[in-house]
């Protein structure tokens, strides 16, 4: 059966739905010795898909990871300026995963990998509406901040929904919160608690969807189990 080339590529675990577009823009992906371009469609049974030059891997069964990625590590598969990569932690788990989605690099906590395209799609997809629960430590809070916090603020001409917001712990001018969110725009979270006031000193996902980040230690990576991605 036909299917865009770009959704073989995901499939194959070689790359993105995204990685895989930018592959056939390059001129890397030929099928049956004609260089693809975007939109081509092939049957991986039938035809011969070479990515430069070289037959695309077997299919692979597909594997869901959870990382509980540490501060300091960036979540973009290659990194200019050499900094730890958050896929190196999972590198052991036998074969090639990209991230669902990102955490930036002075952020921790959940970060889900895959070789599955549909599925990081459809996590990542604004349609999916995939809850995210955080964890935030901020100075500089004030009473009543966390009422600034729940006021719905416009993000790169987006609107974001009205969040989640409990105010877990006060100390003077630091606090602590729960923030659950419906977007993932870039650094929401941060750029939500700037625009009330707040300056982040620490930020940790520990919920997406239904999946809970529990006592996972940092660094460390698990398999999700089947009731897991039945409930993602």
């Amino acid at each position: 059966m036909k299917e865009r080339l770009q959704k073989i590529l995901s499939a194959r675990g070689v790359a993105s739905r995204r990685r895989g577009e930018e592959l056939i823009r390059g001129g890397r992906v030929s099928v049956n010795g004609i260089p693809a371009s975007l939109g081509d469609c092939a049957d991986p049974e039938l035809d011969e898909i070479l990515l430069d030059g070289k037959p695309l891997p077997r299919q692979q069964e597909y594997v869901y990871i959870m990382l509980n990625k540490p501060r300091g590590y960036v979540t973009t598969l290659s990194d200019e300026k050499g900094r730890p990569n958050a896929a190196s932690l999972v590198a052991d788990c036998g074969v090639r995963v990209y991230p669902v989605g990102r955490l930036d690099m002075d952020s921790e906590g959940l970060l889900l990998f895959t070789n599955d395209g549909d599925f990081a799609n459809r996590m990542m997809h604004p349609r999916g509406e995939v809850e995210k629960t955080y964890e935030v430590w901020v100075t500089g809070y004030a009473p009543g901040a966390e009422l600034r916090l729940e006021r719905p603020i416009t993000l790169d001409g987006y609107t974001i929904r009205k969040p989640g917001v409990r105010l877990v712990k006060v100390q003077g001018e630091r606090a602590r919160f729960l923030v659950t969110i419906h977007e993932g725009r870039n650094r929401q979270v941060r750029r939500m608690c700037e625009a009330a006031g707040m300056q982040v000193s620490r930020l940790r996902r520990i919920r997406e969807g239904k999946l809970c980040l529990g006592n996972l230690e940092t660094g460390k990576w698990r398999y999700l189990t089947k009731e897991e991605r039945d409930g993602l």
